[in-house]
């Protein structure tokens, strides 16, 4: 991997935290996780003119990742809407792999490696530390059902993209099009369970929302093009520290407490998420 290529994913590890720095700094999560949503289906639209077509066999996946991407959203705005990024973003970002890991093994009659039981070993010791630390330090308990349940989506979502973006033929398209089903399905979703007065009126609400979807883009599309062109492994490895620049982020400019217990755990889901990854 070149410095280019390794500064290049760092820098979409980077928009990965501030998008979700961005959500959880607005005063309504549901309103700006709503804007982002809006806008995600235009920037899939552009996509889609610009990539060839996708297999019609692939449209049942589109539509299992838009819902699947529904509840991800969903779990992630009301985990924010109950604790602060440092703590939920970890357990969100962190379980994911290890459950993706655990039913590939299970179901799916994957390969597991010994390094593999050892990183879902070290994913499940920090994920279990900083969810001790809700109790320890007086947070609100609820948060962690719903980071658990946004890990859950995303391990969900991640398995139909790997066999969605296979049937496709057209990975790029594909992936345009979950951004228009996702946003389409979270928009109208959130619209039928609270009203029309769920979509922010104010011109900082839809600013914020719009930055954050374009850093959303912006940190996919990066990760995908340096897996063009460097190991898969490292890459996906490299955008784990999404995680450390999500805590940091949190501690330095929203200002949440950080613990010693909140920094050990971070590092080590860092750790297994990378031994899962390389």
């Amino acid at each position: 991997m070149t410095l280019g290529v390794f500064l290049a994913v760092l820098g979409a590890a980077f928009l990965h935290a501030l998008w979700n720095a961005l959500i959880k700094l607005g005063t309504s999560k549901v309103g700006g996780m709503v804007i982002l949503s809006i806008v995600e289906v235009p920037i899939g639209l552009a996509v889609v003119m610009l990539t060839p077509a996708i297999d019609p066999a692939a449209v049942p996946w589109v539509i299992a990742a838009g819902c699947t991407h529904f509840a991800y959203k969903f779990f992630l705005t009301y985990a924010y809407d109950r604790g602060d990024l440092s703590r939920v973003y970890p357990i969100a970002r962190g379980a994911a792999p290890m459950v993706v890991a655990l039913v590939g093994a299970v179901f799916l009659a994957d390969a597991v490696t010994g390094q593999e039981y050892l990183a879902i070993a070290v994913l499940a010791a920090g994920i279990l530390l900083m969810a001790r630390g809700v109790f320890t330090s007086g947070e609100d308990r609820k948060l962690l059902p719903f980071a658990l349940g946004s890990a859950m989506a995303t391990a969900t979502y991640t398995l139909i993209d790997g066999m969605g973006a296979r049937v496709s033929g057209s990975p790029a398209a594909y992936v345009a099009w979950v951004f228009v089903a996702d946003g389409t399905f979270f928009t109208l979703g959130m619209v039928a369970l609270r009203g029309w007065d769920v979509i922010p009126r104010n011109w900082h609400a839809w600013r914020m929302g719009t930055v954050a979807s374009v850093a959303s883009y912006g940190a996919y599309a990066v990760s995908i093009w340096a897996m063009t062109i460097a190991p898969i492994a490292v890459v996906a490895a490299l955008r784990e520290t999404s995680i450390l620049f999500a805590v940091l982020i949190g501690w330095l400019v929203f200002g949440e407490k950080m613990g010693r217990d909140k920094a050990v755990a971070s590092l080590v889901i860092v750790a297994g998420v990378m031994l899962m990854r390389l």
